[in-house]
């Protein structure tokens, strides 16, 4: 087959709500964009649990119909089946992840210098030198495309990243949607050292349907009907289901030359929820600034993008996934044991007012710093890292 050929500034290898926010984001400038996704159809497969917090309307205008339910109480459950309810001002939206993709798609799609490649899959790059001057040779399963820089928001298994050598360390997710009776305005979370890399859930949808999903490094399947079973939940009577794969670690490294990597390709997930949309619209207005400004400096080296993009991107969200991560190592750790004196230990100490009132999905800082002020919650955690001292190797190793 004979390729085509075409000339953009940029190329953009996703389009999923990354690749397509940035568009967005960059489109109504003098840029020429191409953008490849492998599939046909924009949000598909659908591969979400599609719970995040209010922060999203904040940060982009937010349709109602995309907003399928409101949660008011996260239930949390440890392993021997007890559990503690914490609510408060943070009422996290249920969301339709398709509607969401698509949200920005919609907008410019039909934008004169913004064109979309569906159903084409991204091979591999190359530097070319032109006229003294670096370019990028972008090879399609369709077409070449010769372009000033590459953007890579191809998802945790990023072809982009792997070319750069960068890898995510992963983990697998199963999820089913079924019409149930559990609340329909509580999120649970359920933790269990069999998925000790994040925990099972029950995300309500709306009119009685439900999203019930594990995610963990291995054995998902079997793990997912253990979780079922548990919740005496029949897998036949699901009305369809889903599989996933989530970047499981710390924000990797963002910034090459002529390139840049956005969202999961880049690893800016929270490891104690999975969820990462707060943190890709965050750093995806640091990557359109950055796009524009190696325009117009002419300047698309590494250590321009690093200083534009991979900086600003470390101090505003770099740091709390870091933290986020810390959180992750701790509770993958626990055993039953642990949970039950954890939980013993905020309900004798009236502790979950705390967490209503500092508790954020996306930036925990503050509710740490008030946690470990409590004598009874640190006294505890020291305790439990001196018998898990492979945790404080683990942590110098973030900041080395």
């Amino acid at each position: 087959m004979s390729l085509d050929s075409d000339s953009y500034d940029v190329c953009i290898v996703g389009a999923s709500i990354a690749g397509n926010y940035l568009t967005y984001l960059l489109s109504k400038s003098n840029l020429r964009i191409a953008i490849i996704e492998d599939h046909k159809e924009i949000g598909i497969p659908f591969q979400c649990a599609g719970i995040i917090s209010q922060k999203l309307s904040l940060l982009i205008e937010l349709p109602n119909n995309i907003i399928l339910n409101r949660v008011t109480t996260a239930k949390i459950v440890n392993p021997s089946g007890k559990y503690i309810n914490l609510s408060g001002d943070e009422q996290p939206y249920v969301i339709n992840r398709i509607a969401l993709d698509r949200l920005f798609y919609e907008k410019i799609k039909d934008y004169p210098n913004i064109t979309y490649f569906l159903g084409e899959r991204y091979k591999s790059f190359e530097y070319r030198i032109d006229k003294g001057k670096r370019h990028l040779l972008i090879e399609t399963s369709k077409r070449n495309i010769f372009t000033k820089m590459l953007i890579g928001c191809d998802g945790p298994l990023s072809l982009v990243g792997k070319q750069l050598k960068v890898k995510n360390d992963v983990i697998y997710a199963s999820q089913i949607r079924i019409k149930a009776n559990f609340d329909e305005h509580e999120a649970a979370m359920y933790f269990n050292p069999q998925w000790k890399q994040l925990f099972g859930w029950i995300v309500p949808e709306g009119n009685r349907i439900y999203r019930i999903g594990i995610a963990s490094a291995t054995n998902v399947n079997k793990c997912f009907k253990s979780f079922l079973s548990e919740l005496n939940v029949d897998i036949n009577d699901k009305i369809d289901q889903q599989g996933g794969i989530i970047p499981y670690g710390v924000m990797n490294k963002l910034a090459f030359d002529s390139i840049l990597l956005l969202g999961d390709a880049g690893g800016q997930v929270k490891a104690t929820t999975g969820g990462g949309i707060i943190m890709l619209l965050t750093a995806a207005k640091y990557a359109s600034n950055c796009v524009k400004l190696c325009k117009a400096n002419g300047n698309y080296s590494k250590k321009f993008i690093k200083k534009h993009y991979e900086k600003p991107c470390s101090q505003a969200i770099g740091r709390e996934l870091k933290l986020h991560f810390i959180i992750r190592l701790m509770l993958e750790n626990f055993r039953s044991k642990d949970f039950d004196s954890f939980f013993k230990i905020i309900k004798e100490n009236k502790i979950e007012h705390l967490i209503t009132f500092y508790g954020d999905m996306d930036f925990p800082k503050a509710l740490v710093f008030k946690l470990l002020r409590n004598r009874k919650v640190m006294s505890f955690l020291l305790k439990f890292i001196m018998k898990n001292p492979v945790i404080i190797f683990k942590i110098l190793k973030l900041f080395l």
